[in-house]
């Protein structure tokens, strides 16, 4: 069966997080992505957070499985020589390079083009034009400024940056969706493009409901948050819904720290819901019978359900109120995800075999095709495939490729 990006060719140049997830869901789908590195080092990530010595580390291997790489310095001759025919060569090339680097390299937007007009050149960026546009960005910095950071946390704490990487990998998978639809436009116009992609941007469009509630500010207090008073500004949500449906995480036994469950209260939702933390007399009861009755109430509606759901496992108390149409989830730690059998078999989590460090596990792609399942395949070695790859490309054999290995080009 035939992948849904099968003979799309990725030319990646870019490394730590933000671009290399992108250019992996991208070879999850089928493309062919060519992992460009530096002679001797590679990719920063090989070598930080090693839990092996001397062996790629889990950063590097969990963000680059179904490319090949090859080794090649930019700053000789021979090795722009190279570049130029890979960039020839391939459908989409991707970068996250500081702004103007591949420039002064003399491969600006315009030489591209010219020896490529196919070509898309996806570049993903700190923050786009603008004051901020040469401030160095990193995960945290784009949760910071795209406004993730003031709206997390609890309203007497310092605000907080979410576990999930919505800076880096976030901003990969917006590049995912850009890069596709312009090689969907190339299959109308016959002509590349450029498309950027801003760390910033991309957190902001994350934080969409934030500034929903900005403008609702201005007609007064948001309910749904549990903060009592307002300024000018929406405040830290701590762990309310952030819909229109009030939740609330709360206490289950036998009460560690991932022992918590997280309950919403549809309006359909409450007669089930006070029948089985026994309490039937607050289905009909004026003072909570509504909506709009219990809206400031809150507290102590979800006092009551966590009584009952100390009681109780979160597993358990799962099943009961998903037997009863509750929305209810757990608060999963990081081994119950990577331990859990409904997630490896559908192949969200998998087990890949290295080369050198043995088996990993890793994330399988999100975007579940049914023609094009994907095989996840181990990251590559450093150079791994520079032989292979320069064949293909420049027709050089073995002896030539060693003979530039010698002269420091790959």
């Amino acid at each position: 069966m035939s992948k849904a990006l099968e003979g799309i060719k990725i030319l990646d140049m870019t490394h730590v997080q933000s671009g290399p997830s992108a250019t992996q869901l991208l070879g999850y789908l089928g493309a062919d992505v060519i992992k460009i590195e530096l002679p001797g080092r590679g990719d920063i990530t090989r070598a930080q957070l090693r839990d092996i010595p001397d062996v790629d580390s889990l950063y590097f291997t969990m963000l680059n499985c179904n490319k090949r790489s090859v080794t090649l310095n930019l700053k000789s001759e021979k090795g722009k020589e190279i570049f130029t025919r890979l960039i020839e060569f391939c459908d989409v090339m991707v970068e996250n390079f500081a702004p103007g680097v591949l420039d002064r390299q003399g491969f600006t937007w315009e030489r591209i083009q010219q020896l490529n007009p196919r070509l898309i050149y996806a570049s993903i960026k700190g923050f786009g034009e603008g004051p901020y546009v040469d401030f160095k960005a990193y995960e945290t910095i784009a949760q910071a400024m795209g406004g993730s950071m003031s709206t997390t946390g609890f309203e007497d704490g310092v605000p907080l940056a979410t576990g999930s990487q919505i800076g880096d990998s976030g901003t990969g998978i917006h590049c995912v969706a850009g890069i596709l639809a312009a090689l969907l436009q190339r299959e109308k116009s016959g002509r590349g493009q450029r498309m950027e992609v801003a760390m910033q941007d991309s957190v902001l469009n994350l934080c969409r409901v934030k500034l929903r509630d900005q403008q609702r500010l201005a007609h007064g207090p948001l309910t749904e948050y549990p903060t009592k008073q307002f300024g000018d500004f929406v405040p830290r949500s701590a762990n309310a819904s952030g819909g229109g449906q009030p939740g609330a995480t709360l206490k289950c036994a036998p009460g560690g720290q991932n022992d918590y469950v997280y309950v919403i209260i549809q309006p359909p939702g409450w007669a089930p819901l006070m029948n089985l933390i026994g309490k039937p007399e607050l289905i009909e009861d004026p003072e909570f019978a509504t909506p709009q009755a219990r809206i400031d109430k809150l507290e102590r509606c979800f006092g009551l359900i966590e009584e009952w759901t100390q009681t109780r496992g979160k597993w358990e108390v799962l099943a009961a109120m998903n037997k009863q149409d509750i929305p209810c989830g757990p608060i999963m730690s990081t081994k119950e995800l990577i331990e859990d059998e409904s997630l490896r078999s559908r192949g969200m989590v998998v087990e890949v075999a290295h080369p050198e460090r043995g088996n990993f596990t890793t994330l399988g792609c999100p975007m579940m095709l049914s023609d094009s399942p994907v095989e996840v395949f181990s990251s590559p070695l450093l150079g791994e495939h520079t032989e292979e790859i320069l064949a293909e490309v420049m027709g050089y054999d073995k002896a030539r490729v060693e003979q530039l290995r010698e002269e420091g080009v790959v």
